[in-house]
């Protein structure tokens, strides 16, 4: 993860978590606000109800006058029954009533916000009193100013400047989490950047807390484990390829170099022969070279029907061994897969029997449940049990086999494994039965049967 990438990501979650603190914050802020302007209503209009009630009282004792005395409200009107102001507040004298609205006749109290009152030049709230006298309706008008939608700046100010503090702490907060969080996604990445196709010996460190990036840490370092253990057996497998590439072309060159020197006494029908043997390998060798590539590459193959054990009848019957070939054949062991992969398996492994047997083959064809089994046993000396696995490597020949298999390439064995695992199949070595066969080497593949 570049460097660019990486603050990349911390902004982006910064911003998503300052968004999301932000919409919370305003939230409570609404909410706050709403609730302190409910408060601040019912205490305003309560002020007023009071200063009203206390008119209401000078007015049933009958000592009113045309001056009521000053209260903590905007203002205070009395109305007579022939609607003209009978008193007011010093500061509303000689002004014309405040309102027109009444309670309703079978009320004696209304409250409303009225904004075109004629006396005052901003939203108030008024609280209207009918007084039942003797010679009529008399109506209390007590007004004070509305609680606006902000209640107060001050609320305002101290709501916002929590705010932008809650803010402040959460970005600052967040970055430093995800910085933190992420040092060791950097470090992994600085170290995965120094990694070249020369030099797979690096390994991302591990972070010390059992989360997510010590998994995906682990993980990358088997990952790097298993490329370096694939690039090395790629060295390893160019470098025998060109071993055994070289080995038939240094005979060839001898052969050739040896006659052209002497030209008149050379035997060429020997040197010929010996070249075609020469030539034989070579062409083995790249027919098997190229079969790799192509598994390795995982070209698909056929998916025919295939009865295994007519299959390995007709690939047996094609040549000759020098060793007897003994033949267990079961019939309507039907698979499907690729004719041409499967008599592939089935000729290297009867070629590599037959390199190492000492007079009898045994070829077998049998189902097992939904398994088709193919077996090829030899009487030689057999595969020790910890070379077992040795043997299906790339260009492995056991010491012991050295001497006497110059006929193989090396490769047999491992592409018969990779067939096998293409059919989604295995191929093993196990232990033989002395009690039917010699306790040489027993190849078993197994694939599953058509159903």
């Amino acid at each position: 993860m570049s460097a660019w990438h990486t603050w990349s990501v911390r902004a982006r979650l910064t911003l998503i978590a300052t968004a999301v603190m932000a919409l919370m914050c305003i939230a409570v802020c609404v909410t706050a606000l709403i609730g302190v302007r409910d408060l601040a209503y019912h205490y305003n209009t309560e002020q007023v109800v009071r200063a009203a009630l206390k008119t209401l009282h000078v007015l049933k004792r009958n000592d009113l006058t045309a001056k009521l005395p000053y209260q903590t409200i905007a203002g205070i009107q009395v109305i007579k029954p022939d609607r003209t102001v009978g008193a007011s507040t010093p500061n509303l004298a000689g002004a014309p009533p405040m309102t027109t609205f009444q309670p309703a006749s079978d009320s004696v109290r209304a409250d409303k916000v009225v904004c075109d009152s004629p006396v005052f030049d901003a939203c108030m709230l008024i609280v209207a009193f009918r007084v039942y006298q003797p010679d009529g309706d008399y109506i209390i008008y007590a007004a004070d100013g509305d609680v606006p939608w902000y209640v107060n700046s001050i609320l305002v100010g101290i709501l916002l400047t929590g705010t932008a503090l809650v803010l402040g702490v959460t970005a600052v907060g967040t970055y430093l989490t995800v910085s933190r969080t992420l040092a060791p996604v950097d470090a992994i990445s600085a170290e995965l950047s120094a990694i070249t196709a020369t030099d797979l010996g690096h390994r991302v460190p591990v972070p010390k807390f059992h989360d997510e990036i010590r998994r995906m840490a682990e993980t990358a370092n088997q990952t790097l484990d298993r490329l370096e253990e694939a690039v090395e057996q790629q060295r390893r497998f160019a470098s025998d390829a060109s071993h055994d590439l070289r080995s038939p072309l240094t005979a060839m060159r001898a052969e050739v170099e040896g006659a052209m020197l002497h030209p008149q006494d050379a035997d060429w029908p020997t040197t010929g022969a010996a070249l075609l043997v020469s030539l034989d390998r070579l062409q083995a060798l790249v027919t098997d070279l190229l079969q790799i590539a192509r598994l390795d590459a995982g070209a698909a193959g056929r998916t025919d029907p295939i009865d295994l054990g007519r299959l390995a009848a007709t690939e047996l019957g094609r040549r000759r061994r020098r060793v007897e070939v003994v033949q267990e054949l079961a019939n309507g062991v039907v698979v499907h897969g690729d004719r041409l992969r499967l008599a592939r398996v089935l000729t290297n492994l009867v070629d590599n029997a037959e390199r190492h047997a000492v007079s009898r083959i045994v070829v077998r064809v049998a189902r097992e449940s939904d398994t088709a089994v193919l077996e090829v046993l030899d009487d030689g000396s057999g595969v020790p049990p910890d070379k077992r696995e040795l043997v299906f490597q790339r260009f492995t020949r056991l010491d012991a086999a050295r001497n006497r298999d110059s006929g193989g390439t090396g490769l047999g064995l491992a592409i018969a494994r990779q067939i096998a695992e293409t059919h989604d199949g295995t191929l093993t070595i196990e232990d033989s039965d002395p009690a039917v066969s010699a306790a040489g080497a027993r190849f078993v593949l197994r694939i599953p049967a058509a159903r």
